[in-house]
């Protein structure tokens, strides 16, 4: 029983000296910076999908593989409409070739009446219509990089049935990325666009510290949490930060 008694007198003098301690600390925590979690976003990360259904036919990278904007990923077999474009090639070069006929006689005589000449244009132009519109159902079966970055996350391969708008594969730029911090109201008082923060990353035992610069300050607070979206753009050409990491950032509070 007095062991207890003593085990219980020995926390409550711990607990009043902590309290002691962190009274005598307020005066000199109130001016140092605040510290605010957040976590960091790749500034490109796009899912990618296909609009019309198909079997996959080529891939062209593997995971890991860095592409360019404008590279074609994938293809979907597309042998009905390659042979839709060629036909409505023949199509239209045979109606320009008449009307570009007619033209040429309506010009140096009168055998030919404008009507007729204006339906050849007609022709033609709903021709070259049609041969456009068989390049694009054809192009629709490509796969292709809005921008530059690494494949990751590849969802269907070589020989699989691939569904409209059906998410395919991922790409993700990583030389850029964004840390995203909730702060007090407060703290952001004095913050602005343009402005320079500095940024500790976890990574294991030493975190990574980079300067990040603010893109975006929102305009709202919550309600509920009285926090303020913060959002800043750091250069991650290194690599060293992989987006998804926690981190914080420290900013100078605003005295009174």
């Amino acid at each position: 029983m007095k062991i207890l008694e003593r085990l219980f007198g020995w926390m409550a003098g711990l607990a009043g000296g902590m309290a002691a301690l962190a009274l005598s600390l307020a005066p000199a925590l109130a001016g140092d910076p605040g510290v605010f979690q957040g976590i960091t976003e790749p500034v490109f990360d796009v899912t990618l999908s296909l609009p019309v259904p198909g079997i996959i036919s080529s891939l062209k990278f593997k995971e890991g593989d860095f592409v360019q904007t404008n590279d074609v990923i994938l293809e979907l077999d597309k042998g009905l409409e390659e042979l839709e474009v060629a036909r409505r090639k023949l199509i239209m070069e045979n109606h320009k070739t008449d009307w570009e006929t007619t033209r040429t006689v309506f010009d140096k005589s009168s055998s030919v009446s404008r009507d007729e000449l204006l339906k050849k244009e007609a022709d033609y132009k709903v021709s070259l219509a049609e041969f456009d519109e068989a390049g694009e159902q054809l192009r629709r079966r490509q796969l292709v990089a809005p921008g530059a970055g690494v494949i990751c996350d590849i969802k269907l391969h070589v020989g699989e049935a691939c569904a409209a708008y059906e998410p395919v594969l991922r790409v993700v730029d990583t030389r850029h990325c964004y840390f995203v911090s909730n702060i007090e109201s407060g703290a952001a008082v004095g913050l602005k666009t343009g402005q320079k923060l500095q940024l500790e990353i976890e990574n294991g035992a030493a975190p990574i510290k980079v300067e990040g610069q603010i893109i975006f300050i929102s305009p709202v607070v919550d309600s509920a949490s009285g926090l303020q979206r913060i959002k800043a753009v750091f250069d991650n050409t290194d690599g060293k930060v992989r987006p998804g990491l926690a981190g914080v950032v420290v900013l100078p509070r605003v005295r009174p």
